[in-house]
This record gives structure tokens, sequence and C-alpha cells, in this order.
């Protein structure tokens, strides 16, 4: 049996809850419900210390940025913490190497404003929330802000979402994608998640 896809998920202060939660629950609904057990989830801290979200949502990180182990799958969340990022050049570096070696980046919502900060959605397309549509062409001038989708395959390596809820989707769109109709199906399913490609 092959080892499970791991897929690490940014935790930070200010984070919306469910572009951290979302993606986390369509992964570990897929590693346990799908054949071979295909993925399994890890968070990631800026520091060792709990992220506290949206409305006091914590987490706390499995891993710092110190001591992450490579992972197969990046998830970057959103939410208003994300404008202290674009300057945190310790993480745009870390982003940008991880960027290099995992098999799939996807970012949720404001998440897309760190990729841009990060250099990584140079002269592609690209989706955020739309209250940062502005915000992402003036951060990425050479990106192609898509406006009125769910999710946008911005490279083949990189997947950007619109805002909150559309990170479901894009992490259902992922999970078949790399592990096939039926493990996405289960995990619909399991999650009673209403299907929107």
């Amino acid at each position: 049996m092959a080892s499970p896809r791991t897929v690490a998920i940014l935790a930070f202060d200010d984070m919306e809850v469910l572009d951290f939660a979302g993606p986390y629950e369509v992964f570990n609904v897929a590693g346990e419900l799908g054949k071979g057990n295909p993925f399994s989830v890890f968070s990631v801290g800026l520091t060792g210390a709990p992220a506290v979200g949206r409305g006091g949502f914590t987490v706390q990180p499995t891993y710092s940025l110190d001591d992450a182990p490579p992972s197969d799958l990046l998830v970057i969340p959103g939410g208003a913490g994300t404008r202290p990022l674009l300057q945190d050049e310790r993480l745009l570096a870390w982003v940008r190497e991880r960027a290099g070696e995992v098999e799939l980046l996807l970012s949720v919502c404001t998440g897309a404003l760190v990729l841009g900060a990060a250099g990584l959605l140079e002269r592609q397309s690209a989706t955020t929330h739309h209250d940062a549509f502005d915000e992402l062409a003036a951060l990425s001038p050479t990106t192609t802000v898509v406006r009125g989708q769910r999710f946008v395959r911005s490279s083949d390596r990189i997947v950007t979402s619109a805002g909150v809820s559309a990170g479901v989707d894009a992490s259902l769109y992922v999970v078949q994608e790399l592990t096939g109709q039926a493990t996405r199906d289960v995990t619909v399913t399991e999650m009673e998640w209403m299907w929107q490609s």
C-alpha cells in the first residue's frame, strides 16, 4: 500500500475559520474513507504557539515553520491575518521553498495574496475573495484576476479558490484529481456537501 499524501495547512492569527477547517475536513475525511487512506493532514504554525483565528477559533499547530516536515500538498488559508503575512519575509521564503517541493499548492480566499506576495502567481490566472480582487491585482500586477469563479487552476501546481466556502469545492476538486471520483464522492456523501463544479 502506498503511503498517504501529506497535507500541510498553515495556521495563523486571524485566519478565517472555514478557510482552515474546510480543507482540513475534506482531506481528513478523504484520508479516512478513501481507498488506501490517500491523505494525512497536519497543521503548521508560524511558531509553536496556538494560532487564534476569527472569533477565537484556536489551532494548536502540529509543527512550526522551523520543524515542519516536507508535505505533498500545502494549503494557505485566508482571512484578515493574511495582511501581516504579506510583510513577513520569513514566511514568504518558507512558502516559496515549499512551493518548489510540493505536488500541489492550494490557496483559499485571501491566501492568494500570500502567494502573490511570494511571487508565485506571476503571469498566472488566479482568484481570491471578492473583496480582495483589486488588492491581488495591485500586489501581483501580472496576475489575471478571475472574478465569479469558485476556484481556478492557476498552474500545474497551484489552485486558488474564492472566498471561505469555496475552499471546500477546491479541495474536493484536488481530491478528485489526485485520487479519483470514487474518493471525492465518498467524501461528499460523508460531509453532505452540495458539489459545485
